[in-house]
């Protein structure tokens, strides 16, 4: 594929009929050929999209984070997994599996295994952060990402020690597996304080609970 440049400047057509999960709307179209460049290389015809933040409001789920917004993301603007998580999954599977699968945007390191989980209320650099609910997976992760084979792992294995029955919370079973914990930026609140991590920031946690019953899901 030739390189797509995408230029910063703020398109000026709009797609509309754009859809994430629940919330649907209109959003800033990138143009002819960034559509082209995607629908050539996934073999189906595809629109490239900004999150119009100008005409459109997208809000994380209130039961949990009310308050705080989001755009194209999941459903949180944070997904936290510590690495001896993965680790401690990789040792139980035939073939190990990269971070890539579960997609976080914050991979902590010299944490004890599923710890996470527990978390509440972190810092990192100068942010603070607080979990809204566990991460319940779907089928995304069992989809190798270099050939875009699905297979049975590694939800099967999950199955066994991370699901809603194994792990007790705070609500009636209904068959899903935990992998990693949601984070909303309480200083995200605050648009005129803008503040940034990075790689090697450490992480204090502030505040956590002390069982699964207290964790929400």
């Amino acid at each position: 594929m030739d390189v797509l440049k995408v230029p910063l400047v703020e398109p000026s057509e709009v797609a509309n009929g754009v859809s994430v999960w629940e919330w649907s709307g209109s959003a800033l179209d990138e143009g002819d050929e960034a559509s082209k460049w995607f629908s050539k290389y996934l073999g189906k015809p595809n629109r490239l999209v900004r999150f119009n933040e100008v005409s459109e409001s997208r809000p994380t789920d209130p039961n949990y984070a009310p308050g705080y917004k989001i755009k194209f993301n999941d459903a949180y603007p944070f997904l936290l997994i510590s690495q001896k998580s993965l680790d401690t999954l990789n040792e139980q599977l035939k073939e190990p599996v990269s971070i890539n699968r579960f997609r976080p945007n914050i991979l902590v390191d010299g944490s004890e295994p599923y710890c996470e989980d527990l978390w509440k209320d972190i810092k990192i650099g100068e942010s603070t952060f607080r979990s809204t609910e566990l991460c319940y997976r779907c089928k995304v992760p069992t989809i190798n990402q270099e050939t875009a084979e699905a297979g049975s792992e590694p939800s099967e294995t999950l199955m066994k020690f991370r699901s809603d029955k194994i792990l007790k919370t705070n609500k009636k079973p209904q068959g899903r597996i935990y992998f990693g914990q949601n984070f909303v930026c309480i200083d995200s609140l605050d648009q005129e304080k803008r503040k940034t991590i990075k790689v090697g920031d450490p992480v204090y946690v502030i505040k956590m609970v002390s069982s699964y019953v207290d964790v929400s899901v």
